[in-house]
């Protein structure tokens, strides 16, 4: 476990790792710049987690029991956030609840809007929620569960010693980035086409380093050749 430890001025999103993992340009021009911009896939994002985002709900399911809108924070890691979902299942490896007979272990259910990744983002972001609750009860969080809408099911996630590594690594370099208020340049790939920030990100024009001068010369220009 790393030694850093932060207080709470210095606390960052946690939904923001998936953002870093995905392209630490978003992630700045969301948390550092506050940009943003919202797209199909974010909209649907939104209504995918309004259904679950009731922190006065709880129910009971036979042997598990389902809280939503559950607050997390590590000071390990220096994030706060929200898991849609954590889920308390009876077991003999549990520990003990209020009101409640036996012992329960607790797992993240994080909800998304699309289907399983080709990357890791989902899962760092999954694995951050874990290990917050890991060091706010004192226990061990072996898996957690996505719900994909696209496909309509679970897919288990389990943490290994190698993704908590990665979330560690990450959460260092946003607060590493977060203090210095950079915001990296921007590389384009196929990614880009999914991004709702495409149009503040510009990422044509940052990646060629042309200055605005030039950038304002060059399209002045073309709207001159293009009025004849």
């Amino acid at each position: 476990m790393s030694a850093v430890r932060y207080t709470d001025g210095e606390l960052l999103a946690l939904s923001g790792i998936q953002h870093f993992c995905f392209c630490q340009r978003q992630w700045a021009l969301i948390h550092v710049e506050r940009q943003w911009e919202e797209n199909l896939w974010t909209a649907e994002g939104h209504l995918v987690h309004k259904r679950v985002d009731d922190p006065f709900f709880t129910e009971s399911r036979g042997d598990i029991i389902i809280s939503r809108a559950f607050p997390l924070v590590s000071y390990a890691l220096g994030l706060y956030g929200i898991a849609d979902v954590v889920e308390y299942i009876r077991s003999e490896d549990g520990v003990s609840l209020p009101d409640h007979e036996g012992l329960w272990v607790m797992r993240p259910v994080e909800y998304k809007r699309g289907k399983p990744k080709i990357d890791e983002r989902d899962e760092v972001q999954l694995c951050a929620q874990a290990m917050c609750l890991e060091e706010m009860f004192g226990i061990y969080v072996d898996r957690g569960d996505f719900y994909y809408n696209e496909i309509r099911r679970r897919v288990p996630l389990q943490l290994s010693d190698a993704l908590r590594n990665r979330v560690y690594a990450l959460s260092e370099e946003m607060h590493d980035l977060f203090k210095k208020g950079v915001t990296p340049p921007a590389g384009t790939s196929r990614k880009c086409n999914l991004c709702s920030l495409q149009n503040v990100c510009m990422p044509k024009l940052t990646k060629k380093g042309l200055s605005v001068r030039k950038y304002v010369r060059k399209h002045v220009k073309e709207a001159c050749v293009e009025d004849g």
